[in-house]
């Protein structure tokens, strides 16, 4: 992929400004929930950006451009299942969720069946998200290996470096800014790329005479499987924790349910001009490997300039989405296993000391939480963890280089469901109905069973696989419920 000096500098500084405003803004977090919820104090801006910075990343910006290649107009089901899934979350799970005051969906869980659930989501929830950083860890290390023509593990590491640098310091509050700031550029200049590519389609003769028959038809091909995909991203998008998280943000539940629309109406129709350039470049460059369709075009069609902002914005949008995807698993596991296990030695240790008649004039709250020679704080363990889950996804992308992305998208989006949705929404619309044991059940074997599914290529969405045993064991736990209340 050729690319002019003058193009890498202008990507090089869009990447460079809005990086900037991100670090300018982490210079006001000092603690874990300035970190993880931005001081939960965020309009609808920045929380609507912390959600579509997210959203917005490799799945709906290149891989999209990469399955339209192959697959026509029904690559835009992804962004579109995106679109969706903020409206529902808007009109039914924002108000609940943000009234509750809490950081992250295991919290939640844990606080409606027990510890144990908690724990159990915060690990199931962690490795379903690692897999959706994947799928943008998987382009953006392909293009960064394209723009500077060096080999792959030397552009992860340019890519772990431009992702901490993103989200390490300052957490929400960058992720949010940042969104905002990737989002403006994505809508423009991909609304002009999108234009130019439908004319280009449209205008040329022979590249029109090329397109497959179906095309533009958004129910080509398999359309169970096309409304499976649908289906998990509508559903993953109600259960993933750094979308939640943006939720959690917001200065009070009005404004979390209006920042979940607007975050709908920003995301939905990105995936249109990404897939109408890549059906156009299947038809006028069917040489250009289908993942570096969108980048190609943007560099080798587009006016310098504008191609050269469009490539820093399609950037960003994988940069903010590892970015935000990554603090998701950070503040879950922070506080949901290192922050508890830091609170049961604190009260271990001072039951001891009450048991001992000799030390019943120590006063308890001088303990430290940890009884070890390095302390760490909370906030650091976050930042740690987010700068390990970041290095993590972009080397397993690294190894499974010419995968499709998608394909970790919907897997990412069955695996972190199947056992969450069900209990999730019995917890917010039909709370006491279930009991601890049913829902870490449904939880765990939910899980497992989309597990088995992918790995015995079983026919059809694991999700439904992990639905179907999770309602297998709530259902009859809620009916019994209602038979006795």
């Amino acid at each position: 992929m050729e690319i002019s000096l003058f193009q890498l500098v202008v990507i090089c500084a869009t990447i460079a400004v809005v990086l900037g405003f991100g670090i300018r803004a982490a210079s006001s977090v000092h603690s874990t929930k300035g970190f993880s919820v931005g001081g939960r104090s965020a309009g609808v801006p920045l929380v609507a950006g912390g959600i579509a910075g997210t959203c917005v990343g490799g799945g709906a910006t290149v891989g999209t451009a990469q399955l339209a290649a192959t697959a026509g107009l029904s690559a835009w089901w992804f962004t579109i299942g995106s679109g969706v899934g903020l409206i529902i979350m808007g009109l039914f799970y924002a108000r609940p969720l943000r009234r509750t005051a809490l950081e992250t969906i295991p919290q939640f869980l844990a606080q409606n069946f027990g510890l144990t659930c908690g724990v159990f989501s915060s690990i199931v929830s962690s490795i379903g998200i690692l897999f959706s950083a994947v799928a943008s860890c998987l382009p953006a290390i392909y293009i960064v290996s394209a723009i500077f023509g060096i080999p792959f593990f030397p552009s992860t590491i340019l890519l772990i470096l431009a992702v901490a640098a993103y989200a390490f310091f300052g957490g929400m509050k960058s992720a949010g800014v940042g969104g905002i700031l990737k989002m403006i550029v994505i809508w423009v200049t991909m609304a002009i790329a999108g234009a130019m590519a439908a004319h280009s389609l449209f205008a040329d003769a022979s590249v029109a005479a090329a397109l497959p028959e179906g095309t533009f038809n958004l129910l080509h091909g398999d359309t169970g499987h096309i409304l499976a995909n649908f289906s998990s991203v509508v559903i993953g998008m109600l259960c993933t924790q750094s979308y939640i998280q943006a939720i959690f943000s917001a200065s009070n539940p009005r404004t979390a349910s209006v920042a979940a629309f607007f975050a709908a109406l920003i995301s939905l129709p990105v995936g249109l001009p990404c897939a109408l350039v890549g059906i156009y470049m299947h038809a006028a460059h069917p040489e250009v490997t289908p993942i570096l369709s969108l980048p190609v075009y943007l560099l080798t069609e587009q006016p310098s300039l504008l191609g050269g902002i469009a490539m820093g914005g399609i950037m960003l949008s994988l940069i903010g989405s590892i970015a935000g995807l990554s603090l998701g698993i950070g503040t879950m596991l922070s506080r949901d296993i290192f922050h508890r296990a830091r609170v049961t030695l604190r009260a271990r240790k001072i039951h001891k000391l009450a048991d001992n008649p000799e030390q019943q004039e120590i006063d308890i709250t001088k303990i430290p939480t940890v009884n070890h020679p390095y302390h760490f704080s909370e906030l650091a363990v976050t930042r740690a963890i987010v700068l390990a889950t970041i290095a993590l996804a972009a080397f397993i992308a690294l190894a499974n280089e010419g995968s499709q992305v998608l394909f970790w998208n919907y897997l990412s989006m069955a695996l972190r469901s199947g056992g969450i949705f069900l209990p999730l929404s019995f917890a917010i619309f039909a709370p006491n109905t279930v009991t601890n044991l049913g829902a870490t059940l449904s939880m765990a074997l939910s899980t497992a069973a989309a597990l088995i599914a992918v790995f015995l290529g079983a026919a059809g969405n694991p999700l439904f696989f992990g639905l179907a045993v999770s309602a297998l064991l709530i259902v009859p736990s809620y009916l019994h419920h209602r038979q006795t209340d």
